[in-house]
């Protein structure tokens, strides 16, 4: 499957920039839940790795958060990969507002 890899500045510090993703990847279900399936995450230290159904299309990936940047690397399968542009662009924008 092709891979997604994105890498999201921030100025929070490790520790805040964890605490928010955690956060944030609890809330998931609540505002996505319509639209997202079968979340399962597993954080291990700094490090979370997740999956998820959407629109019928399974995706999983995993998040390294460090003391200045969000590292994600996503596996798409090669039918979401023609709304590459817009996933990228969507994700840099939640994190990026997340992490502001």
């Amino acid at each position: 499957m092709p891979h997604v890899t994105l890498e999201i500045p921030h100025s929070l510090g490790q520790e805040e920039a964890l605490r928010r993703l955690k956060e944030k990847a609890d809330l998931i279900r609540g505002t996505y839940g319509s639209q997202v399936t079968d979340f399962q995450q597993q954080w291990s230290d700094n490090a979370l790795s997740f999956s998820f159904k959407t629109m019928g299309v399974a995706i999983q990936g995993n998040m390294a958060v460090g003391p200045a940047d969000v590292k994600l690397d996503v596996e798409l399968p090669w039918l979401a990969m023609a709304f590459r542009g817009t996933i990228e662009s969507k994700v840099r924008e939640e994190v990026g507002k997340l992490l502001a």
